[in-house]
């Protein structure tokens, strides 16, 4: 039964970089669920600090997708690109520590370096700038702006891990040195990175529940880092599902794979595909048609530890 006690304020946070497909509803219905099931708020807030995600017309169909759906939000749609938190302030706080570093590594030299991040595609950083003289960075400073990274406890300093607890995949423990090494706070074209975007945005808007996909589960103990290092409270995190094609591809916006479009062109109405969509974690029988609203009742976290692993989809979405 729904109720207020232990409510709280989850929140919906698209990237508007195409059309949303099915593994993005997935994700938003979920943390729709979590909030509403216990009497909570939902924040919407639009992830459009990277001016390449800085589509109005991309960001107002996300919107229409998500009310399309049945979901509500009792706050925004915010968008970070207008209203987000005082990111140059906190990077100038972690700087005024000596936290953080200029770094003159490209993209190219990074790849190269190093093997990827097992979840998130993140390389993990070698420090090679972190240790430069102050000649040096000036030098390379007069060729090059820098990226900005946060320096984080060398390997073997029990600093460097960080543990919090998943509500769905159990007691995390991550150890910062070898999983992502020194990480950027500010890229060398001015942008603010997500870690720290999404950590200041989370409090500024009174987050205490934060919903999403498991691609997203490497970057929590980074996130649980910052927020930590700026005296910021740390949410619930509760980590979904992926939903994967029949080939065992991520469903992703870049192929088109079940967008919303589509879905909408097929459906008149969202109980088919809200249906399955809840069927993939067993809060709703194969084949069931059913609303949004009508599955707050029925949501519980046990159904999504119970489908830890990833859920393919594709047959009896479309012909």
């Amino acid at each position: 039964m729904v109720g207020t006690e232990g409510a709280v304020t989850g929140r919906i946070a698209p990237t508007p970089s195409g059309r949303m497909h099915l593994g993005n509803a997935f994700s938003a219905l979920m943390a729709w669920l979590a909030a509403r099931s216990r009497g909570g708020r939902v924040v919407l807030r639009i992830e459009d600090l990277d001016p390449r995600a800085q589509d109005r017309a991309a960001a107002d169909r996300i919107v229409d997708d998500l009310a399309w759906l049945g979901l509500d939000w009792d706050a925004g749609p915010l968008r970070q690109s207008e209203d987000g938190a005082d990111y140059g302030r906190a990077v100038e706080v972690l700087a005024g520590r000596g936290l953080t570093y200029p770094c003159f590594c490209t993209r190219a030299e990074l790849h190269a370096a190093s093997a990827p991040h097992l979840s998130d595609g993140t390389y993990v950083y070698q420090g090679t700038c972190r240790d430069l003289a102050p000649e040096e960075v000036a030098r390379r400073s007069e060729r090059r702006s820098p990226a900005t990274r946060l320096r984080v406890p060398r390997e073997g300093d029990p600093a460097a891990l960080v543990s919090f607890r998943d509500l769905v995949y159990g007691e995390r423990e991550e150890d910062l040195a070898r999983a992502c090494g020194d990480f950027l706070v500010r890229r060398s074209d001015g942008v603010f990175a997500y870690q720290l975007a999404v950590v200041l945005d989370d409090a500024a808007e009174g987050v205490t529940q934060v919903v999403r996909g498991r691609d997203l589960l490497g970057s929590t103990a980074r996130q649980v880092y910052l927020q930590r290092l700026l005296g910021l409270p740390t949410p619930e995190y509760a980590h979904v599902p992926l939903l994967v094609a029949p080939d065992g591809r991520r469903l992703a916006k870049r192929d088109g794979d079940l967008d919303l479009g589509a879905l909408r062109r097929r459906y008149a109405g969202p109980e088919p595909v809200v249906g399955r969509l809840a069927a993939c974690v067993g809060l709703a029988d194969a084949g069931e048609e059913v609303s949004a609203a009508e599955l707050v009742e029925r949501f519980s976290l046990d159904a999504l530890r119970a489908h830890a692993g990833d859920v393919v989809v594709g047959e009896g979405f479309l012909p």
